[in-house]
């Protein structure tokens, strides 16, 4: 079994969560409770119990409040945090990061998202592939909330799709990614951008995978997602 606490984990924990505020207030996003739980305990608790033990929390909105947290518990990771003094996308946050990535290899996900995934499994793929990055695949239910990931008959990712319900690609990312250092070279030169809409794209052709997932992935964007996430992960 792969030993993880070797990895670094880059968490995305700073979006403003405009949508969430009717339902939060002006709360940071990854600290909205679930069963009493904030959000972000639930994913860091799941990369603890994996065998993760660094992980690097890209903070931007509120980010006091976020750190302040988590210096009273850490859950037992050493946690480092990567400030944005403004807003830099989701590409831009794990930029921001790099200096404090330490390992070789490394994973990122999304602070507003969970899908039960073997991190193992997935690190055992992306090595068999020979990757230098690889996202996390989940099946869609609805077109229309999310872009899609065109794959081959590999995993290779060959294309990526606007929300549309007549897209041909059943997947979407469930924001869970594993990238060699060396792409951060390949970034844009811009401090702020897109992970998704603006790096991804050009990553596709150079060793690229998707590794797909039958878990369901739940996010806490909208109320009605926190609503959902808030029944499916209740006393999990």
């Amino acid at each position: 079994m792969q030993d993880l606490s070797l990895f670094d984990v880059v968490v995305l924990a700073g979006g403003l969560g405009k949508r969430l505020r009717p339902t939060t207030g002006d709360a940071p996003k990854v600290l909205a409770e679930v069963d009493g739980t904030p959000f972000l305990d639930i994913l860091l608790k799941n990369l603890y119990a994996q065998g993760f033990r660094r992980v690097i929390l890209c903070t931007g909105y509120k980010a006091d409040e976020i750190e302040a947290h988590y210096q009273k518990n850490s859950l037992g990771l050493e946690i480092i945090f990567s400030k944005e003094e403004t807003p830099l996308g989701t590409g831009g946050a794990i930029k921001n990061a790099r200096d404090k990535v330490q390992s070789p290899i490394f994973f990122a996900l999304n602070g507003d998202c969970f899908c039960s995934v073997s991190f193992s499994d997935f690190f055992k793929f992306y090595q068999a592939q020979g990757a230098k990055a690889s996202l996390v695949l989940s099946k869609l239910e609805n077109k229309n909330d999310f872009g899609s990931v065109v794959v081959d008959s590999s995993n290779q990712i060959v294309s990526f799709e606007e929300k549309s319900s007549s897209s041909a690609s059943p997947y979407a990312s469930v924001g869970i990614y594993c990238f060699d250092r060396e792409v951060f070279d390949w970034m844009p030169e811009a401090q702020a951008f897109s992970i998704e809409t603006e790096f991804f794209p050009k990553l596709v052709g150079k060793n690229f995978f998707g590794f797909i997932t039958e878990n369901k992935f739940l996010d806490i964007g909208t109320p009605e997602r926190y609503k959902t996430a808030q029944e499916k992960l209740k006393n999990k």
